[in-house]
C-alpha cells in the first residue's frame, strides 16, 4: 500500500484556472470598451492626446433674412404660455433718419447665453446657473425668490418677473425640444429662415460655419459677458445715437410693455 500524499493538481483544475483567467480579462476589455463608448458618446475621450471638447449651444440672426413678422415672438408665447406684456423672445423696431433719408430695421432679442453670465453670480438660491453639458443658462423656479437681482444683472433686459409665478423667467433655447434633436421654437417658425442654431464649439456645425463666412457682431460687448448670440448685419443704433449729425432721430419700438431699451 502506497501512503505517499496524492498530489492536489490535475488537468481538471488546470483547465478550471485557464477558463477562471480568460473569463477575467474578458469582463476587463468588456468594461474598458464599454467606458471608452460612453465618454466618446458624452464628448469626453480618455485616449492620449484627445482633448476634451465641450458642447456650447448658440445662435446666429442674420438681420438680412428678417421681416420683422413676429413670428418668433408668437411661437415662444405659444410654447411656454407666456404671460401678455412680458416676453422670452421678441423684435424691436428701430427707425432712424427725418424724412426723405429714413429708414426701419429689424432687432431680434432674446437670452443672450453668455459664457460670463452676471446673473449667475448675484443670484442669492443659485437658480440660476449655466449647465456644464451644453452652456444654456437656466433658472430653477423652485428655488427662484423673486428677489429681482438677476433681472437687474443682465446688460440685456433679457430676464422678467413672471406675473403669474412670480419667479424670474427668460429664454432657455428651448431644452425641452433640443434634448430631443429639435431646434427652438422659434427658429423652427422663422419664415425668413433668419435665425441659425448649434453647437458653436463644432467647428463643422452650421452656425460655425456661418459665423467663418460673415462677419458678425454681438449687443453690449463692452459688457464682457462673452454673449453667445451673433447677428449678421444688426443695426445698433440707439436712442442716444440722436445727437448725431448723421442720424438726427432715432426711436426704438420694444413692441414690449417696457417701451425703453435698457
Amino acid at each position: 500500500m502506497n501512503d505517499e500524499p496524492r498530489p492536489t493538481s490535475s488537468r481538471r483544475g488546470l483547465v478550471t484556472a485557464m477558463i477562471g483567467a480568460v473569463m477575467t480579462a474578458a469582463a476587463a476589455i468588456s468594461t474598458s470598451v464599454f467606458r471608452g463608448g460612453q465618454a466618446k458618446a458624452n464628448g469626453n475621450s480618455s485616449e492620449p492626446g484627445t482633448k476634451e471638447r465641450k458642447v456650447q449651444y448658440g445662435m446666429v440672426i442674420d438681420v438680412r433674412r428678417c421681416i420683422g413678422c413676429h413670428a418668433c415672438t408668437v411661437a415662444c408665447k405659444s410654447e411656454f404660455d407666456v404671460p401678455p406684456g412680458v416676453n422670452r423672445s421678441w423684435v424691436e423696431y428701430v427707425e432712424k433718419g427725418v424724412y426723405p433719408n429714413v429708414g426701419r430695421s429689424f432687432l431680434p432679442r432674446l437670452c443672450n447665453h453668455c459664457s460670463e453670465p452676471p446673473c449667475v453670480s448675484v443670484c442669492p438660491t443659485d437658480a440660476t446657473w449655466k449647465r456644464e453639458q451644453d452652456g444654456i443658462v437656466v433658472v430653477d423656479s423652485g428655488l427662484c425668490i423673486g428677489c429681482k437681482y438677476c433681472i437687474q444683472a443682465c446688460p440685456y433686459d433679457a430676464r422678467f418677473l413672471n406675473p403669474v409665478t412670480n419667479v424670474a423667467d427668460k429664454c432657455d433655447f428651448c431644452i425641452h425640444r433640443v434634448s430631443q434633436g429639435l431646434t427652438p421654437s422659434c427658429v423652427n417658425t422663422c419664415v425668413g429662415g433668419a435665425r441659425i442654431f448649434g453647437d458653436l464649439g463644432d467647428p463643422d456645425s452650421d452656425i460655425s460655419k456661418l459665423i467663418a463666412r460673415n462677419q458678425v457682431t454681438v449687443l453690449r460687448g463692452e459688457m464682457g459677458t462673452l454673449p453667445n448670440v451673433y447677428y449678421i448685419s444688426a443695426d445698433h443704433t440707439d436712442e442716444i445715437d440722436a445727437g448725431r449729425p448723421e442720424v438726427r432721430k432715432v426711436e426704438v419700438i420694444t413692441h414690449r410693455r417696457d417701451k425703453k431699451r435698457r
